[in-house]
């Protein structure tokens, strides 16, 4: 009903005209003093046959409306299904729809290609700084120093910001490069405790790791940079004490640590992208992307993420490796 008041509204300017011409009729008759029966027939029938053609009319433009409707909910092409135009100025517009569209469609072959420029540069920056990084380890390697402990330390850091780089610019590719297999659990956790063995060794800090005997299907390589990342962050706000990994029911993967901890009011915006909340602050060098990297990982995994923390006692990162059914390909 709402429809059709608003179909009347819009042919208004019609309706009023032929009001108009039937007044015109009726003074003219009046004028020549003729019989008001030979209006009133004639009008009866003018009104019956204007009604039935208003209806048919206002079902057309439904339908039409319906179908206008529908397109606005398709994608970029609803150009295509857009009904046929009826009049001069719908054809207008719709040439200037395909205008519009002609350089939409421009404007995002232009954005796509400066992104896939991009995205092939930094991964090549990222594959190429990895040499570097292998012949400085290894030159650090025949030597057993304070400064050499430091500097590998500093190293390990820099491949993570390389793993980082190549990690955020796969996220949104079109490809993925997630194979899917079953694994177990400890052999993923002790690769990634591995890489920070000498950190935990310079920095005296304990790890206690409790073996979880446990399998999962996952993905090696994207689960490790999970871990890594969790490591890594553990590390970073842990001045003493020790770092916990461990298991706990139904399947759920603790990193625990004695840290600084996360205040309450950063504790719920942590997994948003370029947030770094009170520790960010403190540490100038936080880019608040390790656990953004995190949580859009853990999405694709079907594994989910959480984090508990206070201040001063530290943070457990806690990973729901319950996952959902995967599909078979």
């Amino acid at each position: 009903m709402k429809l059709f008041f608003s179909y009347l509204r819009q042919r208004r300017r019609g309706l009023a005209m032929v009001a108009l011409f039937f007044d015109v009729f009726l003074v003219t008759f009046a004028l020549y003093r003729l019989p008001l029966a030979a209006l009133v027939y004639p009008g009866l029938l003018c009104l019956l046959l204007g009604a039935v053609f208003l209806l048919t009319d206002f079902f057309r433009v439904r339908k039409k409306h319906l179908a206008l409707v529908q397109a606005q909910n398709q994608s970029a092409q609803l150009l295509r299904r857009l009904p046929a135009a009826d009049s001069m100025e719908e054809v207008d517009y719709r040439r200037l729809l395909e205008a519009l569209q002609a350089e939409l469609d421009a404007l995002r072959a232009a954005d796509e290609k400066k992104y896939r420029d991009m995205t092939e540069y930094y991964t090549l920056w990222a594959h190429q700084i990895k040499t570097p990084i292998a012949s400085m380890r290894l030159t650090l390697q025949n030597e057993d120093s304070p400064l050499s402990r430091q500097l590998q330390s500093d190293l390990l850091r820099v491949e993570q910001y390389a793993q980082m780089v190549l990690a955020f610019l796969r996220l949104d590719a079109p490809a993925s490069d997630y194979v899917f297999r079953t694994h177990a659990l400890d052999d993923i956790i002790r690769q990634a405790v591995k890489k920070f063995a000498g950190e935990f060794i310079r920095r005296k800090i304990r790890l206690e790791f409790t073996p979880t005997g446990s399998t999962l299907v996952t993905d090696e390589k994207w689960l490790c940079f999970v871990l890594e990342q969790l490591l890594s962050n553990a590390l970073k706000y842990t001045r003493q004490g020790a770092i916990r990994i461990y298991l706990t029911a139904p399947k759920i993967l603790c990193v625990e640590d004695t840290g600084i901890g996360i205040a309450p009011e950063d504790l719920p915006r942590i997994f948003e992208k370029g947030y770094t909340g009170c520790n960010g602050r403190v540490d100038k060098q936080a880019s608040g992307i390790g656990l953004y990297l995190c949580r859009r990982v853990c999405k694709n995994l079907g594994i989910g993420i959480e984090a508990a923390s206070e201040v001063g006692k530290g943070t457990t990162l806690r990973l729901d490796l319950e996952q959902y059914p995967l599909k078979s390909e």
